[in-house]
């Protein structure tokens, strides 16, 4: 089961957050990791609107999935920010960097490239074998 690289684009409100979880789980319907990638993909998308210039008013952000054997990618990119993503351990004080501990328990890696004018967060999910149907 293997997809292309498939992107779709997003307005930067909170709005569209449920929007780019639902097309993530209409990519990946029937997938056994769609429910992984649609929390991660939430959380990139939380994080794109309100810590990044894509939150700003008009704004956008913009979802990428790209499927091999074994491996499921996914990225949102953001317009940029003076911050970087990170993730902070769980008992720090205020709920910024949660979402991050939260795509770290999740994915086989995630990481970050760009810079202030625009960046890709991503994560790799493992992807479990599937067996063979038999007709």
């Amino acid at each position: 089961m293997s997809l292309p690289c498939i992107s779709r684009t997003f307005l930067g409100s909170p709005r569209s957050i449920v929007e780019a979880r639902r097309f993530v789980t209409a990519m990946l319907s029937g997938w056994p990791e769609a429910e992984d990638a649609e929390l991660i993909v939430s959380e990139l998308a939380t994080n794109a609107v309100r810590h990044s210039e894509s939150g700003r008013f008009g704004g956008r952000f913009t979802v990428s999935i790209h499927t091999e054997a074994d491996r499921l990618w996914l990225g949102v990119l953001d317009e940029g920010g003076p911050r970087s993503p990170r993730a902070f351990p769980p008992h720090t004080d205020g709920e910024d960097g949660r979402g991050l501990m939260l795509v770290t328990e999740l994915a086989a890696s995630w990481g970050v490239t760009g810079d202030d004018k625009g960046r890709v967060v991503w994560a790799v999910l493992d992807v479990l074998p599937q067996p063979a149907v038999r007709q």
